[in-house]
């Protein structure tokens, strides 16, 4: 025969044991939340960071064009000969289509980058990315020998927040092209 006793302890043991049992799976799984968060941000990150780099190479490859073609005495007839930028307006904000270093000046907010799944760029019937790239160059110190080339890169990460991150690289004028 058993006691009241026994039975009310019975009950207490069971509810200790399913406290315990419900601290340990719960621990572990809001440490996997936090650790795949981590993972996606990071994910996020690594990805934009590219997307920033590459746009700052896209400009040194319009830059380096722009004084070959100067160097070779075949300038762009729509290029002033006094500098080294052609194409790449100084002072306001711009997107770079980097498969063929397309520049578009800003309107408002620059739109956001589009792919086909493999590669990002701006092209009619493309989806949009979570990602907004905006580039700007400017004088340095007053002198067209040197630009600074920010490039902002902002995204939409889990539940609307939004992440973004500058770059700047300074780009000189690397030879003595003669149009100075």
């Amino acid at each position: 025969m058993t006691t009241e006793s026994q039975e009310g302890m019975t009950l207490i043991e069971t509810l200790v044991a399913i406290t315990i049992l419900t601290v340990a799976i719960i621990s572990p799984m809001s440490l996997t939340m936090q650790s795949l968060s981590a993972s996606y941000y990071a994910r996020d990150q690594i990805a934009a960071f590219n997307l920033g780099q590459e746009a700052i190479e896209s400009v040194r490859a319009i830059r380096d064009g722009n004084i070959l073609r100067i160097a070779y005495d075949q300038p762009d007839p729509d290029c002033s000969p006094m500098t080294l930028l052609c194409s790449i307006p100084i002072g306001t904000s711009f997107v770079i289509d980097t498969r063929d270093n397309a520049i578009t000046q800003c309107t408002g907010e620059c739109p956001p980058l589009q792919t086909d799944g493999d590669l990002y760029g701006y092209e009619s019937g493309w989806a949009d990315t979570r990602y907004t790239r905006t580039v700007s160059a400017d004088f340095v110190d007053g002198t067209t020998d040197e630009i600074r080339v920010s490039v902002t890169v902002t995204w939409t990460a889990g539940h609307l927040q939004t992440r973004s991150f500058t770059i700047y690289e300074n780009l000189y004028r690397w030879v003595n092209d003669g149009s100075v």
